[in-house]
């Protein structure tokens, strides 16, 4: 199943891969964090690394550590705009709890 983009999203890692002028995806992964337990996090990735596992969503790749996965298994990222404010939303079917400020979920 993997981790896919909204096409919103896609046109987006898009257009910043262009105007970074390298790049071949974006890593997606969690860490430790806040006051639910984990965050997510986002980079956009020049090179493989050796235990990254591909998805291709709407003409990107997305990478993932095989440690994440089992966290962000079935997740759709999304890109939205509300109002001044846009960023990426995640859509995440494994999430039981996330904190009061956002910046942190559980599962």
């Amino acid at each position: 199943m993997g981790v896919t983009l909204t096409e919103s999203a896609a046109k987006h890692v898009q257009n910043f891969i262009a105007k970074r002028g390298k790049g071949i995806g974006l890593r997606i992964g969690v860490r430790t964090s806040g006051c639910s337990g984990m965050a997510y996090k986002l980079e956009f990735a020049d090179a493989l690394d050796s235990d990254d596992l591909q998805f291709q969503s709407h003409g990107v790749t997305v990478l993932v550590d095989t440690k994440s996965l089992p966290y962000v298994e079935g997740m759709e990222l999304d890109f939205t705009r509300e109002g001044l404010n846009e960023g990426f939303k995640f859509n995440n079917p494994n999430v039981k709890g996330e904190c009061g400020c956002g910046e942190s979920f559980q599962v």
